[in-house]
Parts: structure tokens; sequence; C-alpha cells
């Protein structure tokens, strides 16, 4: 019956289009009739590059140059040196040179506000990722509390100048805990949605921890 309508319809004119049934219900031979030709126009052979627009050019190259994702976090940008002189009290003076002249020290050391004893050697793994360095790279730890050896401390009020003392640490690189999976519900809710976590740390190295002298200071 189907064939019919078509037949019909092609022969005679004066039957619209719209008396015909859908095209996903006539036959594969009812379609070929009810497609339409797409006409694509080539552009023509004369046109110059100079005639596209740049800002469309621009535009397309940066949508596939432009990485996608979350953008990375960047690590701050370096504190500006301190210009003010410093004053350093008669007992700091008097107690530095037999500070700096013992075997070993020690540092209380603050990253993130978070305070770290260690001396030279020592590995610390930070409880969260430092975004901004990789591995090998080199850090001034300039914020410390307390600074001693075995017979000396010398306390800041709250933190040390950084012009005192030297802690250099290395970045040695980056540990991952193992997936933590957890499982929550709501009560009276079959539902149960889980959470999967991995957090990465950064560990590093002290590499030197040095006290200067009242002439690398700037004191007589």
């Amino acid at each position: 019956m189907l064939s019919r309508t078509i037949r019909r319809s092609i022969l005679d004119p004066k039957i619209s289009s719209s008396a015909l049934p859908p095209t996903f219900l006539l036959p594969l031979r009812a379609r070929c009739f009810n497609t339409t030709t797409q006409h694509v126009e080539t552009p023509s052979a004369g046109l110059d590059a100079s005639q596209i627009p740049s800002d469309s050019v621009a535009a397309s190259a940066e949508d596939i140059i432009k990485p996608k994702g979350p953008p990375r976090r960047k690590a701050p940008p370096a504190p500006a040196p301190i210009t003010t002189p410093l004053a350093v009290d008669s007992s700091v003076k008097e107690m530095l040179p037999l500070l700096a002249v013992q075997p070993s020290h020690y540092i209380n050391v603050h990253i993130h506000g978070k305070p770290y004893l260690v001396t030279q050697g020592d590995s610390v793994r930070l409880p969260f990722h430092m975004p901004g360095v990789i591995p090998g790279d080199i850090l001034r730890l300039n914020r410390a509390s307390s600074l001693g050896s075995r017979d000396y401390t010398l306390k800041g009020t709250p933190y040390l100048d950084e012009r005192i003392f030297e802690c250099r640490a290395t970045v040695t690189g980056t540990e991952a805990e193992p997936m933590r999976v957890k499982e929550t519900k709501k009560r009276r809710n079959r539902r149960i949605h889980t959470v999967r976590s991995k957090h990465k740390y950064t560990v590093l190295r002290i590499s030197e921890v040095k006290i200067k002298q009242l002439e690398e200071i700037g004191e007589p």
C-alpha cells in the first residue's frame, strides 16, 4: 500500500507531500526519493589569505593549542629583599660566634605555618603537595622560631631574622598514599555513595643548616 501511495504522489502533482507517511515508515526505496542532497559551495580559487579575518584564525589556533582541564597552580613569587638594617642585641653578638662554632645545629623551621624540628640530612614529608616544584629544586627556608646546638639556643620573637641563618632543602620527590575508599549511606536509603581519595605529599631533604658570622650579617 505504501508503494502505491508513493507512485501516485510521483505521477500526480496535485497530491501534496503532507499526504505521504513519515519517512521512517517508508521502505528503503522510498527513502531515496525523499532525501535531499546537500549543496556545498567550494571556496573560489582567487580568495586571498589576507581576506580571512585574523580574529577567527587566532581564535581557532587558541582553541587547538589551549590545553583542556583545570589550570595548574603556580608557585608564589619570591619575596622582596630586606633593606632595613639588622639590629642585633649585645647578648646575641656575644653568643652568636659561640653558637656558630658548635659541631652540629638544629633548627625549628615553619613551612606553611607548621613547625618542623630538623637537622642537616633529615628528610621531611610534608602533609600536602607543594605546587610549582619538581624533584631537584632547592628551597630556601627563611622562617624559623629557634636555632641552636648542644649548649646554646637562639629563640625568635616569634621568628628569627632570616639574615642570621641559612637553611636550604632539596625536593627529593613526591609520595602517594594508598587509595582510600569510604562508603557513605543515609538512613532509609539503599543507595551507597563511594568516595575514593589518593593524596600526594612532597618530600624534602635538609641539605644545609648554617649560622652566619657577625661579619656576614653586616655587624662589626
